[in-house]
C-alpha cells in the first residue's frame, strides 16, 4: 500500500479563511482511512447488535467530559435495543454523527488524539473516512447470514465522503459560518473544547443499512481480506483497533464492494 502523502506547509494566519476551502482536484484519485468507534466492551461494557440479515444498531460511547449544556442520553437515541440498568440516562459522546441518526444535525466527526488527527488531517475533498465498529450477533443461530460471525465481529458501519478537514487550532481560527458546520459535534461541545481535527461529510455519507463485514466469517478476531489484502494493515494482533489506511486502488474496491452490495466480496473468489 502506497504510504500517506506528507503534509505541505502550514498556511499563514493571514491565509487562514482561504485553507480550509480545499478544493478537489479533477485529477487525483481518492484514499481512506477507516477507524474503529461506537460501543465497545469497555465503554459502556456492550457492543451494538448484527442481526440476521446485517442489520445493526449503532451504539455511541458514553460522555466522559464536561461539556457546555446538555447532551443526548442513550435514552434519547430511540434505540432498537434492551439498554442495561443505569445506562438510560447516561449522556452520550455522539461522534460520529450521521445527519440521519437521532440527535444529530450534519456528518462530522472529531478527535482529541493526536495520533489519528495527523492523518485524519490530512483527508482531502473526495476521499472516504470509513467507520467500522465491533457488533456482537443477536438473533437465530440458523437464520444468521453466511457472511456474519457467529459471536462478535468488526463491521464498517458507515461512511464519510469528506467535504473538509481542518486541525483544531484551523477550526478555531475559521470565521463563525464556517465553524457553525461543526456546531453539533460533540468535541466543539466538550468544555473545553478538545478537538485535534475534525472533518466534514458532504454528499455521498451516510450510515449504512447493512453493515460490511471486516472480520472472517468464522471468527471475529481473524480479519478477512478486506484488511488483510486492500489496507495496510497486517490483520495480526487487535486490528479491529487500529486505524486502517486504503491507497487508491483499495479504495476504488472498497467503495464498489460497498455500492454493489455483495457481501461474500470481503473473503475473496474462492470463499464465495
Amino acid at each position: 500500500m502506497s504510504a500517506p502523502v506528507p503534509r505541505g506547509p502550514t498556511a499563514s494566519d493571514a491565509d487562514t479563511e482561504n485553507v480550509f476551502r480545499r478544493e478537489a482536484n479533477p485529477l487525483s484519485v481518492p484514499r481512506s482511512i477507516a477507524i474503529n468507534v461506537a460501543a465497545n466492551t469497555n465503554l459502556p461494557g456492550f457492543r451494538g447488535p448484527i442481526g440476521p440479515s446485517g442489520r445493526f444498531e449503532y451504539v455511541p460511547i458514553p460522555e466522559r467530559a464536561a461539556t457546555r449544556g446538555a447532551v443526548p442520553t442513550y435514552a434519547d437515541l430511540d434505540l432498537r435495543i434492551e439498554i442495561p440498568d443505569g445506562v438510560a440516562d447516561v449522556p452520550v459522546h455522539l461522534d460520529p454523527e450521521f445527519a440521519t441518526y437521532p440527535s444529530c444535525e450534519r456528518y462530522t466527526y472529531g478527535d482529541e488524539h493526536g495520533v489519528k488527527a495527523g492523518p485524519l488531517s490530512e483527508l482531502k475533498p473526495d476521499d472516504s473516512l470509513f467507520f467500522y465498529a465491533t457488533l456482537s450477533y443477536s438473533g437465530h443461530p440458523d437464520e444468521r447470514a453466511e457472511w456474519i460471525a457467529p459471536d462478535w465481529g468488526a463491521y464498517l458501519i458507515g461512511e464519510f465522503r469528506v467535504e473538509t478537514a481542518v486541525t483544531g487550532r484551523e477550526y478555531e481560527r475559521l470565521p463563525a459560518a464556517e465553524r457553525a458546520r461543526f456546531s453539533n459535534n460533540a468535541h466543539v461541545k466538550r468544555d473545553p473544547f478538545d478537538a485535534k481535527v475534525l472533518v466534514a461529510g458532504g454528499d455521498g455519507s451516510r450510515l449504512y443499512d447493512r453493515a460490511v463485514p471486516l472480520s472472517s466469517r468464522e471468527v471475529g478476531a481473524e480479519a478477512n481480506r478486506l484488511v488483510t489484502e486492500l489496507s495496510n494493515d497486517s490483520g495480526r494482533g487487535p486490528w479491529w483497533r487500529r486505524r486502517l489506511w486504503f491507497d487508491e486502488n483499495a479504495t476504488v474496491e472498497l467503495r464498489r464492494i460497498v455500492a454493489d452490495g455483495d457481501r461474500a466480496a470481503p473473503f475473496g473468489a474462492e470463499n464465495r
